[in-house]
């Protein structure tokens, strides 16, 4: 009976979307999307796009993402927007930061994601432009694959952080006590396997179309790079989608080695208690903002 309500409820929620889609204006940008993807199809192999093709929009995305929060520490304007504002980057630090992320890139991911084309094949997984799901189921999707990646983080993450394996791999990660960017997948090449395996459980339940693998890395580098960004942007539209972390969430644990170990959301971190020094800094804050003003 609740299993036939929950499958009538999702129905009617998917048919008031898709009522709602059929009210937009057409997207001017879709007819040449679509060239470019039958473009694609027609030019290049299944293995050439479900690998190079893979790795070329991680390694864009990445570091195109990543420019904004760079491009902030020589702006004057956007200091008062860094979190930790007494320990700004430096060169050394991102250099270091860069060269890491070559060697976790092209020889842990890069493997990995060779195993992308066995995955679309063995699973029968489209590539064609005629199956590509609409963007509502798109990005419905995106946030199954978000909740599953957020479930697997916080408790891995939790478990990094035990006394007895910190040292080994996740030290490396919290070299850099003031988060940036670029540092978002710095980190030793097997806490990539553990936690990223996080990101690969959600497409291995919930692809359907290849096209999925794409939009999922893009929203999962939108948010890692934010949450590691030390900015907190007052204007910033992740801070609308409910329960998200966000950077104070993630800088917090940075700054302290301890708690709000989720990637994503806060409601492993409330359900668990792992928020509470959080709160507490966060109330300690309030009170000396009142005191100042």
């Amino acid at each position: 009976m609740a299993t036939n309500e929950s499958i009538s409820i999702f129905s009617s929620a998917s048919l008031a979307v898709e009522y709602v889609d059929s009210l937009l204006p057409e997207n001017p940008l879709q007819e040449p999307f679509k060239n470019a993807w039958n473009y694609m199809l027609n030019n290049y192999t299944k293995f050439q796009i479900a690998t190079w093709g893979s790795l070329i929009v991680h390694e864009v995305l990445y570091f195109l993402f990543c420019l904004p929060g760079f491009l902030f520490q020589f702006i004057p304007y956007m200091k008062k927007y860094k979190i930790q504002k007494d320990k700004p980057e430096t060169w050394e630090n991102q250099w270091k930061c860069f060269k890491v992320l070559l060697f976790n890139h092209f020889c842990i991911q890069l493997p990995l994601i060779c195993g992308t084309y066995y995955f679309t094949e063995y699973f029968s997984i489209p590539y064609d432009w005629e199956t590509m799901p609409r963007w509502y189921m798109l990005l419905a999707r995106c946030f199954g694959c978000a909740v599953i990646e957020d479930t697997w983080h916080y408790f891995l993450h939790r478990l990094l952080h035990h006394k007895r394996i910190y040292k080994y791999i996740h030290k490396i990660h919290h070299e850099f006590q003031a988060p940036f960017g670029m540092e978002a997948e710095y980190a030793h090449p097997l806490e990539t396997i553990i936690l990223g395996t996080g990101f690969f459980i959600g497409i291995m339940l919930l692809c359907d179309h290849v096209i999925l693998l794409w939009a999922w890395v893009t929203v999962r580098l939108i948010e890692t790079i934010d949450v590691h960004s030390g900015y907190d942007i007052p204007l910033n539209p992740l801070n609308l989608i409910p329960f998200y972390a966000g950077s104070r969430h993630h800088d917090f644990h940075h700054m302290n080695f301890i708690g709000n170990y989720a990637s994503t959301f806060t409601w492993w971190d409330r359900i668990f208690g792992t928020d509470s020094q959080f709160n507490a800094y966060n109330e300690k804050m309030k009170k000396v903002e009142k005191k100042s003003e």
